[in-house]
């Protein structure tokens, strides 16, 4: 019997309607189109609206798209698990509320948060199941609601992040198509750079911290960014070497959509043309657990079965990591 590997069999994305384009950010903030375009590489994001609209919104309409797509019965799915920080409360998780949703009342479900790096772990994590043979089916979401937590009144901040997400089917594969390897890391140091200051039980919701504003994503930018652009080069370049793959070898990197310059460095890192980047962070920004998936959707049609994909991504905490995949179908 050949080994069971974890191979994605659909891939779904899902948006909401209104854009925040960065003409409009002029009015709220100072900045201008230029400075966000050259610093980020973002044009516009999409934003959430609507009374009592959380992240399940954008996870569930992921899911429904896959399940339709892939031809599955809901009843079929063994397992959700939902890569977000920006979960629709603190409990049940957002997973528990798509599985019911969707009609999955035959799968266990939870939430996973890694930040930016969340949904790579999510997919580690659920292949886990499908090559022990434990399940049969699994589906993997990232998605984030982030304008819930970004201050837009903080320019550094309100012009780099969007709403949206995506999901992914996987099954078991016989043939070698599916995860073959993966490299995740993390390092708690970074916590002072990239975090919410308040909302967590270190420090609970109280006049104070409303009025201090700490229930938004606090960002130091540059720190950040110098260990962005190190670690997630370094890491795919890390899973290349490991599994003995030249950039000639690489059909697709699917970086982490965070900024334009992260991007780049680590295709030049991988020696991967531009070409071979997917890239959507001009349309989205960074959606933090959405933005791979996102990629996968929108490249589907473009990627063959047999296509080495590399997906790689850095988060705050520090979260960063990288997964190696051999695309099991043509769409």
């Amino acid at each position: 019997m050949n080994k069971i590997t974890a191979a994605i069999t659909g891939v779904h994305g899902w948006v909401p309607d209104y854009v925040l384009t960065n003409k409009e950010l002029e009015t709220m903030v100072d900045t201008n189109d230029e400075w966000i375009t050259s610093r980020t590489g973002i044009k516009e994001r999409r934003i959430l609206k609507g009374e009592d609209q959380g992240t399940s919104v954008i996870g569930t309409q992921a899911v429904k798209g896959l399940l339709e797509k892939t031809n599955t019965d809901p009843k079929e799915v063994d397992l959700i698990i939902c890569a977000t920080t920006t979960a629709d409360m603190l409990f049940p998780a957002t997973a528990n509320i798509i599985s019911n949703n969707v009609g999955a009342t035959n799968a266990f479900s939870y939430d996973l948060q890694a930040a930016c790096s969340g949904f790579l772990y999510a997919v580690a994590t659920g292949s886990q199941f499908i090559e022990t043979g434990k399940y049969k089916k699994v589906i993997v979401v990232g998605a984030d609601k982030m304008s819930s937590i970004i201050d837009y009144q903080d320019r550094q901040t309100c012009i780099i992040f969007g709403d949206g997400g995506g999901a992914i089917m996987l099954e078991p594969n016989e043939e070698g198509y599916g995860v073959v390897d993966s490299i995740l890391r993390s390092d708690g140091s970074g916590e002072p750079f990239l975090h919410m200051k308040a909302g967590g039980s270190r420090r609970p919701a109280s006049p104070e911290t409303l009025a201090a504003r700490e229930h938004y994503v606090y960002q130091e930018g540059s720190q950040v960014f110098k260990f962005a652009v190190t670690n997630m080069a370094e890491v795919a370049a890390e899973i290349m070497e490991k599994n003995n793959l030249v950039a000639d070898d690489v059909a697709w990197l699917v970086p982490h959509q965070a900024n334009k310059r992260i991007i780049d460095a680590t295709a030049n890192r991988m020696g991967v043309s531009s070409d071979k980047v997917m890239l959507n962070i001009h349309k989205y920004g960074n959606t933090t657990s959405g933005t791979i998936p996102l990629c996968l959707w929108e490249y589907e049609k473009q990627m063959k079965k047999g296509d080495n994909i590399v997906l790689a991504a850095f988060g705050g905490g520090f979260t960063w990591g990288s997964i190696y995949i051999k695309w099991a179908y043509d769409s």
